[in-house]
C-alpha cells in the first residue's frame, strides 16, 4: 500500500514493495522515511539514487527507439 508520495517517488508501507517498485526501475535497495508516524519504505538505496534519473544505455535505447532517433 502507498502511504504517500514525497517528490513524487511513491512511498510503501512495505519493504518487499518498495524493492519490487525499485527492480522494476533498475534499482536496488530500500531506505525509510517517516510519514505521519509511521516508517515508510521507498524503493533505492537512498532518495537521491531515486530522486535523481540516471540515464543507463538501455534508457537510450529505449528513447531512440520511441522517437526514431539514433545516438
Amino acid at each position: 500500500m502507498i502511504l504517500t508520495t514525497i517528490d513524487g517517488i511513491p512511498l510503501y508501507s512495505t519493504v518487499q514493495e518498495a524493492i519490487q517498485w525499485a527492480s522494476s526501475r533498475g534499482l536496488t535497495g530500500y531506505h525509510t522515511h517517516v510519514y505521519q508516524g509511521q516508517t515508510g519504505y521507498m524503493g533505492g538505496s537512498s532518495h537521491n539514487s531515486v530522486a535523481t534519473p540516471t540515464v543507463t544505455p538501455r534508457a537510450i535505447a529505449r528513447a531512440s527507439r520511441a522517437t526514431g532517433s539514433s545516438y
